[in-house]
């Protein structure tokens, strides 16, 4: 979701930047970490007095520096985009765009024709929803390495009101205007959808009432898994146990397992919660430090029982979770996993270590708050799906600190350890994982700005970390590294644990080094802005959000938020991570007017890059009756409708190559 987005219109409920205290910004620590010339140098060429352990030392000593000496060439041979703003997207010369879905296009058996002006819940709960975001790819049959046939798994984070709907006005106001019928339509379009989709003649589509095919909405039962199942703050009227929940809401990123299941992240769901209590009830400074106010972005509370703090003061403690469902069986009940922390999650990607424990990595996407890490308890079982099934149920979690001269430390979040005790308000591991937040706070995590989708390398071993801006930073907060008082355009963080670049990779090591792949921004224009020097005036980008690779290593970075003023689309970068061509960026697809580039996901053969296109038509002043764009169809009298779109080479070649 675009941070800025009017922020003449309401409080930006979603983003309010509720850590109270923030510590050390991550700006002052890349400065004391690399120097303004070093900003984009290893670890070597930045100095060898890293107070690093013994092992980390002499790991960082064989490491090559990040940029060459004299520029270098990407491996990516299409040719660059121009960068610039239109109603319609772009992509490089010789690919193509395939459409797969919209949203109100049929996913289920029974779903009604679209029709913008006559929707019902009961229909879109058959139909795929709205806002696409996290998207992946699973092949069938399961197990396969098949690149031709599978399933798609979305997100649909939020809903568009103003886009939605005819007669309702502009902006974000919109959303407080709904009728119960509209409210109850909004709630069929979040959630997720399982579609299947084929390619054939080269070209792909989706399935209508495929047999895998399946809506996931607030609707659907979900059980809740793990140490705060239960909890006295978890219950409700509906649900004594604390044990059962009904959906899911504003599902941003997500990720997958090893064993072949879908893990989607819960975000901004406090937006969707309001009432007296948000100020007054015992819960109020729990709730104020998630961002729950008494008057919520959206008027569900106004219709429905569950979203009023003063009627169901305990239902916001059961969203901002992990969320577990298996894809390739659509009667499968979706868990939430509570040992991975509550807090507003931006996806939830695995990294196997040597050891077979699974680490999965978590951005917290908000201003000033943190990066977390859960490791298993035990290795997963390659021949024993179902051994895995409660694996997310146990094991540590562990929120990032990041220190000076490019060493980091996982910090345990675990009852009874250091602050995180009854005297402080933690009477069991269930308290700290429900106000995640306020432990990672005690325990003195780096405060970070947005973290976003978070995703390993499978060639290197390195994770990197989307942090996409913090325009609420101040001067006293910054340094010549990160010399932005008002960091419009973001950056990205690589994380390095132990054995990065070998085949025994430490992904559950409480320490690892860090360094800084780019600086977004304009070179030249936006200060502190550093890439590859060879990159062109079309190649740089702003505010970076998702991230994926494609099985040579290199990184794609889609982006959300390019201020108005920057003259760019959000869009699709692509870049070497290591060589020559290290972080020389290079434009690869432009949105449509007012969307973002969620996704994206290759197919295991590289020949097929997905990726989710979220409101478009989402600027200033656009309504149903006038929006910015009518994409994909451009049909006179209908509104935009995020889509899932396929991008493949004209030649049938890999993508990039």
């Amino acid at each position: 979701m675009r941070p800025d987005e009017s922020e003449t219109d309401l409080p930006e409920i979603e983003d309010i930047g509720s850590n109270p205290a923030p510590g050390t910004p991550i700006g002052t620590l890349i400065e004391a970490r690399l120097g303004r010339r070093a900003a984009l140098r290893g670890l070597a060429g930045a100095g060898a007095a890293v107070a690093l352990s013994e092992a980390l030392v002499r790991e960082a000593a064989a490491q090559p520096a990040a940029i060459p000496a004299r520029g270098g060439p990407s491996t990516l041979t299409f040719q660059e985009l121009r960068q610039g703003l239109s109603q319609n997207h772009q992509v490089a010369e010789g690919y193509e765009v395939q459409m797969v879905i919209r949203w109100g296009d049929p996913v289920l058996e029974g779903a009604p024709p679209y029709d913008p002006r006559n929707l019902t819940a009961e229909g879109q709960a058959k139909q795929f929803g709205y806002n696409c975001d996290y998207l992946d790819y699973f092949p069938l049959p399961a197990g396969s390495r098949n690149s031709e046939h599978g399933l798609i798994c979305v997100n649909h984070e939020y809903t568009n009101t103003n886009l939605m709907f005819a007669g309702i006005g502009e902006g974000r106001a919109a959303r407080g205007r709904t009728t119960r019928e509209q409210a109850a339509v909004e709630i069929a379009a979040h959630g997720m959808s399982v579609v299947e989709v084929r390619k054939e003649n080269g070209t792909w589509r989706s399935v209508p009432a495929g047999r895998l095919n399946r809506r996931i909405t607030m609707e659907t039962p979900m059980r809740i898994g793990g140490p705060a199942a239960g909890h006295e703050r978890m219950r409700t009227n509906a649900d004594p146990t604390g044990t059962r929940v009904l959906g899911t809401l504003n599902n941003c990123a997500g990720g997958n397992t090893p064993w072949g299941t879908v893990i989607t992240a819960e975000e901004n769901f406090n937006q969707y919660f309001g009432g007296d209590a948000a100020e007054s009830g015992p819960q109020a400074a729990a709730y104020r430090r998630y961002g729950i106010a008494k008057d919520a972005t959206y008027a569900w509370g106004r219709h429905f029982d569950r979203f009023n703090l003063d009627k169901e003061p305990n239902e916001p403690n059961r969203f901002g979770w992990i969320v577990e469902y298996d894809p390739y069986d659509p009667e499968s009940v979706p868990v939430k996993r509570t040992a991975l922390g509550r807090f507003k999650h931006e996806g939830a990607t695995h990294a196997i270590s040597a050891d077979g424990r699974v680490a999965f990595y978590s951005g917290d996407d908000e201003r000033f708050d943190y990066l977390y890490k859960f490791v298993t308890a035990r290795p997963w079982n390659p021949n024993d799906r179902a051994a895995n099934r409660d694996l997310l149920d146990d094991g540590t979690l562990y929120v990032a600190k990041f220190e000076e001269r490019g060493v980091m430390r996982w910090l345990p979040l675990v009852h009874g350890q250091g602050p995180l005790t009854e005297a402080n308000g933690f009477r069991s591991q269930a308290d700290v994982l429900i106000e995640t937040r306020r432990a990672a706070d005690l325990v003195g995590a780096t405060p970070m700005d947005r973290p976003e989708d978070v995703e390993t390398n499978p060639v290197n071993g390195r994770v990197y970390v989307m942090l996409t801006n913090n325009s609420r930073r101040t001067a006293q907060q910054v340094g010549p590294a990160n010399p932005r008082a008002n960091n419009v355009h973001g950056h990205v963080v690589e994380v390095i644990p132990p054995g990065a670049g070998t085949d025994r990779v430490d992904h559950a090591a409480t320490e690892a080094r860090w360094e800084i792949f780019l600086m977004a921004g304009k070179p030249g224009v936006d200060s502190g802005a550093r890439y590859h020097r060879a990159t062109s005036d079309n190649g740089w980008l702003s505010c970076p959000d998702n991230c994926a690779f494609d099985s040579k290593g290199r990184i794609w970075i889609s982006t959300d938020g390019a201020p108005e003023n920057a003259g760019i689309a959000d869009g699709l970068w692509g870049a070497d991570t290591s060589g020559y061509g290290r972080a020389l960026t290079r434009l690869f697809f432009q949105a449509p007017s007012g969307a973002e580039v969620c996704g994206p996901r290759f197919t295991p053969d590289d020949r097929t890059v997905f990726l989710a296109i979220q409101h478009p038509g989402e600027d200033p002043g656009s309504t149903f009756e006038r929006p910015s764009t009518r994409w994909p169809d451009f049909k006179d009298g209908e509104p935009p409708r995020p889509s899932v779109i396929a991008v493949v080479k004209r030649d049938g070649g890999e993508i990039g190559s």
